[in-house]
This record gives C-alpha cells, structure tokens and sequence, in this order.
C-alpha cells in the first residue's frame, strides 16, 4: 500500500529564460525525492567526467541539472543534503595508478551565468556584499575560459616540486613527472619569486593537435597493434585497443596527463596557461591583473584574451567580442571568465560550498552546424528501449566531426517532423553528444518517418505504455539486445538468488549457446561434463553450481514471477499480485482478459478521463483479485502486453516446464503491529528495505512508501531526513532498527 504524502505543496521556479518562467508544484517530499536523484545523478556524471575522462552527456545537460539542483535547494534550504552537487567540487581520485596529492589550499570551480541579466546580478551580489556606494566603480578581470583539464604547479623556492591535478577539489594525482615534458610549464623561475607559489591554469590540447593524435591513434588500432616501436608508442598503442580516439580535446588533454607512464604524456603536444594562484608565502600584487602579469613575466603563457573591464557593460563586450573569436581560435572554449580585480576585496567576498563569490564563468550557447540526415536506426538498450539514432552527413562542429546524433523517442522526431534527406541544424551543447535544434526542410513533399512497431532485434511487439513516449520492446526473454541482462537479474539475489550463477558465468554460458532462457539454466545438468572441460571450473564447483539450480526446481512463486523481469512488476508488487492469485499458473488467463477489456474499452470513451481511468483501475483490480493500492492500469496493462506476446509465452510455458513452484501463501502472525501501516525510511544495516516489508506483510501490518495521518509507526535508520521530520511533527510513533527486531523476534 502507497499512501498520499499530504504535505501542502509549494511552488518552484522550474524553467528560466525564453519569454516567460514556467511555474511547477513541488511538494517537499517530490523535492526531496528529485535532490536524491540529482545527487546520483551529477555525482556519475561528475566521476565520469573528472575521474574516468569519458562523459556520457553535454555540459549543457550538466549544467541543466546542475541548475534544476540549485533551483531545488534554493526554495527548500533545510533539504539540502551532505551529497549535494553544491557542496561538492571535481571527483574524489578512484583505483587511480597516479599517487595522491593533498592540495594545501582548496581547488575550487565556478558557479556558472547563462545571460546577460546573470551577469548583472553577479555584479549587484558583490557591489551589496562589500556595501559599495552606488558611485563607487569595481573593475573585474575577463578572459576566455579554456576547455582543459585544472592543474596546481607547486614552488619552492622557484623550482617544481610538486604538480597536481584538481580531483575533488581537496585531493589531487601527482603528475610532477608528466608535466616535465609540457614545455609551457617551467622547472624553475627566476629569481626573487616568493620562497612559496603555487601556480594554477589549465592543460589543454591544440585542435590541431587533438585532429592529428585521433588520427594517429585510429591508424594504430586499425594496423592492430602488430609491430612494436618505441617503448612509448607501443604502450600508447594497447592503450588505444581499449579505446581508439578521444572525444574531444578536454578528454584528450585529461587522458595524456593522467598517463602512468610520463613518456605517452611527452609525445602528445599538450599545453599549459596559467590564470591564478593557490598556496603562496607572498602574492606579487594587490589586483588579479597584477598577478597575471608577474605570472607572464616569470614565463607563464597567460590568455591572450585577458583584460580588464569597469562595469558590466565592459563585460558583456569583452565576452561577446571573445565569443565572435571563438572558432577562429587555435583552441577550445566554453565560456568567459570573470573576477573582481582587486584582492582585498576577493578577499572579504570569500567563498561558498564549491565557489569563490568574486568570481563567474559566463559560459557559450552551444555551437551549431548543418547537415543531412542520412538514415535513421533504431538501437534497442537492454531495457528494451528502442532508441532512435540519426546518422549524419560528416559535419564538423566545434573541433569535433558529428556523424550520429541521437534523436530521443518517437515523439521527439514527431516534433521535428524529422525524415531522412531532411537537412538539420545540430548543436554540440558543450562537448558530448549532439542534438538536432531545427528540420530546416520539414516543409519539404517527403513521406513521413513511420516509428517501427516491433523490435529490430526479435520482431517483437513494440509499444509505448499509456502516459509514457518511450517504445519498449516486448520481447524481453528472447530479445538478443535484453536477454542477458534478463537472465542476470532472473538469477539475482531479489529473485531465484541461484548461487555460482554470476555474472561472468552467464556471459560465458550465453556465448557458448548454452543459455537463451530461464528454462535453460535447468537443462545444465545436461552439461555437466562439458561445462567441467572449461578453463577454471573443477568438479567441486560445477556440482555445487548445479545443486544450486537444482535447489531451486520449486521456487517462490513471487521470486519467480519478480525474476522475469515484466515492467513494472517488481518485488513487493509480484507479491501483492499472487497473494490475490495464489496460483502462478492462472497470471496468463489474467493477462488475456485485461487484454480483452482494453480493447473493449479504449481511453478517451464517453465518460471523463479521470473517472474512466478509476473506473478501469478497479477493473484491472478486480481481474487480478487484489485490492493493493500499489497495483493498477500500469502493472495490468504490463503483464498484458507480456503474455500477448507470443514469444513470451513460449519462454513462459517452457520455464514451467522445468520449474513447479507451489501455492503462494502469506502466513501472518499475531503482532502488536497487526493491522497498522509502517514506513521505513533512512538506511537499514541489517536488511534489504525488501526484506523489511516483507517481514511487516507477515506480521500483518502494511508497508507504506511516505508518512502520513494515517501512518501509525516510522522504523527510521541512519541518514532519515524529511519522513522522519514529518512523523515528529504528526506525533507518529519512531522506533530504530533494533526495536523492529524486537518486535519481529516477539512475534515469532
């Protein structure tokens, strides 16, 4: 059971920008749940990016979470969680083979402006912090914000002693050795520099550069590795197997610095500018400015773009007359950077989590190109999405050749009017993956694109579910793009928890054609010997790997069920399916009437949509036998389009072939919690959250999702935020762990 969180909602700012904000209701719970998610989310993001030099999406879709988060903690301050991207800089260093560094002084990033109207409210936020006059001026720096990878050069008394890269802010790779071989980067300054400087710019690669090492590196593996050169081109060479080019040249840059071997470093051309300072016994200046040129006149390269600006007006110029500039230059930039120029000031400003409050980095709209779509495929994930990928005519945008560029959903090319011969205008919105902005020959006479209705890979059923755009693949069992991945989690711990059975096994197993099915994980035993002939299995371990199996002949109904791996079908809801059922065997028959009643009785009938749609929730309920509020159209609806399937019902009937799994009964117990709803909430170190609501189930309580009125006791674990403050305002009952186990040991 699912109750209704009844905290009032508030209203949030969701959208800026483009002739009006869009206003959206969040209640706290909703917020709560989203700040979770982001956290995840840019925390992947940030590890791909700065540990792993492999992002996945563009720093404009970066920076669209990263501004939705702020948005979120800004009209919910108290949700503002100890993982929050906004108390976070860079990436903790992970399995890295370079060693540690320990920066003396913390590496911070930017807080981002994407319009004029950011700009001048930066402007405002420092003028009131400092209490400035009205008439009093302030002078900020401008200069082009490079694309590259944030390095820390480290003085004493004027020789290199020390070079780190940024990592998480606080904790950095020593990459003394590599530098050495960046020309731009001195070993030693001249005389009459501060006993201790600390040195900060970026290292970055040349597009030239970038252009010529992509191809070296693809004529590398293309000639697969067959003669062994120099020490250092070879080493480059099994490096480039795993990876045959760069994206980009930030990823470039960042790869050939963090190289464990310094000689790969010295044969890739990277470059070093400097444009602040770190741990100092004594700063050369009392502006920014100043210490840029002492910073030149020691032998630093420096932007060439650098200047000073008295008012807001000046910097707008500068970062419009940098931007006209922007692809004429020899190198990449995402944007411009501004600080106030005097140090007193920065100073007394200081910093927030991540950021110093004196500066900014206004960053560039993303750049476009056009061209013409040449095809359309269709690529299936192993949830069954299909994905649809437009492939290009070559175009170069940004330093970068876009040849793909993914198209989203049907949906999205329906908006587009998109078919291919269309010509398209594309933007690299940052430096990932491109995304098409216009169709400028959608009024052209060209048949439409028609979005396929069964999978490319099984011929499957294709279909969207109600409420949803994406297209998903029915096949599921037997789709060669889903079949592995449904096989793992048939076996997973959640569901038949087969020990020996892992991943690497399945893979294996699978390759060899010995597994398509979950029925033919019981056929193994046909397999004995042979599985006993591959490398690294001995007796012991392929009769204990087939025990396993064996044990589970008569498994869990609702193991089983879960283990299938039917949308929307998880662990507590196949439970709630078969205690109405009871019998696994009848979920077929359930299927086809469902099936025959959305037929029947299609959305949008005589009735409103609202009613219609409780009207045909208590429909489903009733020809499933649950009265569960968890289980409603979306579940029905998905074990209909499973069993209608034909495919699905051969792997089906075959499994139940193989397998006999019993009655599926609930024995309850007397509790003291018998018939009160539970909410758990907050980490549980001694149980899966699964295996808590099962036990409440058996005690014969319900397990509720959020806390409400109706909520009677909050089991809280470590890390309980809102729900735990909800109950103590509603005076609901708390308990911890170790008095849930209490109460499950009373019962029995």
């Amino acid at each position: 059971m699912i109750e209704d969180d009844e905290q009032a909602p508030s209203s949030l700012e969701e959208g800026r920008g483009g002739g009006g904000r869009a206003q959206a209701q969040v209640s706290e719970a909703e917020a709560a749940n989203e700040l979770m998610r982001l956290a995840k989310q840019i925390a992947k993001h940030n590890r791909l990016y700065h540990a792993e030099d492999a992002p996945e999406i563009s720093d404009a879709e970066y920076d669209a979470l990263v501004r939705r988060n702020a948005e979120l903690e800004e009209a919910f301050p108290h949700l503002i969680r100890p993982d929050s991207p906004s108390q976070q800089v860079g990436h903790e260093i992970a399995s890295s083979p370079l060693s540690k560094v320990t920066h003396a002084v913390r590496m911070m990033s930017l807080d981002n402006a994407f319009s004029d109207e950011e700009v001048a409210d930066f402007v405002a936020r420092v003028r009131r912090f400092l209490s400035l006059a009205e008439g009093e001026p302030v002078a900020f720096t401008a200069e082009d914000k490079i694309d590259g990878l944030s390095c820390s050069l480290r003085y004493e008394a004027g020789k290199l002693v020390m070079a780190a890269t940024r990592g998480d802010g606080q904790v950095g790779e020593n990459v003394t050795a590599n530098v050495a071989y960046i020309e731009d980067i001195p070993q030693q300054l001249p005389e009459g520099v501060p006993e201790l400087f600390e040195v900060r710019g970026e290292v970055y690669m040349e597009k030239q550069a970038f252009a010529e090492l992509n191809k070296k590196l693809s004529a590398m593996s293309e000639a697969g590795i067959k003669e062994e050169g120099p020490q250092s081109t070879f080493h480059e060479a099994v490096e480039t197997a795993r990876r045959t080019k760069f994206a980009n040249p930030r990823n470039a840059a960042a790869g050939s610095l963090r190289q464990k071997r310094p000689e790969i470093t010295g044969g890739r051309k990277l470059r070093f500018w400097a444009h602040g300072w770190g741990a100092a016994s004594d700063v050369p200046g009392d502006t920014q400015s100043e210490v840029v040129a002492q910073l030149k006149a020691w032998g630093f390269p420096v932007s060439p773009e650098f200047r000073l600006c008295a008012d807001v007006g000046e910097m707008l110029q500068a970062y419009r007359s940098i931007g006209a500039g922007r692809a004429a230059l020899p190198y990449e930039i995402d944007g411009v950077v501004y600080k106030v120029d005097r140090l007193d000031w920065q100073k007394r400003l200081g910093f927030v989590a991540k950021a110093p409050r004196w500066a900014l980095a206004h960053k560039f709209p993303a750049e476009r190109a056009e061209t013409t779509v040449q095809s359309i495929d269709i690529q299936v994930g192993r949830t069954g999405k299909l994905t649809p990928v437009g492939r290009l005519a070559p175009v170069l945008v940004g330093g970068v050749t876009v040849t793909n560029v993914t198209l989203h959903n049907r949906d999205e090319i329906a908006r587009l009017g998109l078919r291919v011969g269309d010509r398209v205008v594309i933007q690299r919105a940052g430096d990932v993956i491109p995304q098409v902005v216009e169709n400028v020959t959608r009024d052209e006479d060209r048949p439409a694109y028609t979005f396929p209705d069964h999978c490319p890979e099984c011929h499957s059923e294709a279909v969207a579910e109600e409420g949803e755009v994406d297209v998903r693949c029915t096949g599921g069992l037997i789709c060669p793009a889903q079949r592995t991945e449904r096989l793992k989690h048939f076996v997973s711990r959640g569901a038949l928890d087969i020990e020996g059975l892992g991943e690497k096994t399945i893979d294996q197993f699978f390759a060899l054609g010995w597994l398509e099915s979950p029925a033919d994980i019981f056929r193994l035993r046909q397999r004995r010997e042979e599985i006993l002939a591959l490398e690294g299995w001995q007796e012991k371990s392929v009769d204990n790997l087939l025990a396993s199996i064996e044990a589970k002949r008569e498994p869990d109904a609702a193991r089983l069920l879960f283990g299938l791996g039917i949308r929307h079908v998880g662990a507590v809801t196949a439970r709630d399916l078969l205690k109405g059922l009871s019998d696994i065997h009848r979920l077929p028959e359930k299927a086809r009437e469902i099936s025959a009643y959305r037929v029947e009785h299609p959305r949008g009938e005589d009735e409103s949509e609202g009613k219609f749609t409780a009207r045909m929730v208590e429909q489903i309920k009733a020809v499933l036998e649950v009265r569960t509020d968890g289980i409603g159209i979306a579940v029905g609806f998905a074990l209909a389009d499973f069993f209608h399937e034909e495919h699905n019902r051969k792997v089906w009937d075959d499994l139940l072939g193989e397998v006999s799994p019993p009655l599926y009964e609930v024995a309850t117990v007397d509790s003291e919690v018998a018939g009160k709803t539970v909410v758990f909430t907050g980490k549980l170190e001694t149980m899966s959250r699964d295996e808590a609501k099962a036990q409440a189930e058996r005690l014969g309580a319900k397990a509720a999702g959020t806390v409400s009125a109706k909520t009677d006791l909050v089991v809280a674990g470590p890390g309980a935020g809102s729900k735990l403050k909800k109950a103590a305002e509603l005076g609901i009952a708390v308990i911890d762990e170790a008095a849930w186990a209490e109460i499950v040991a009373a019962a029995g």
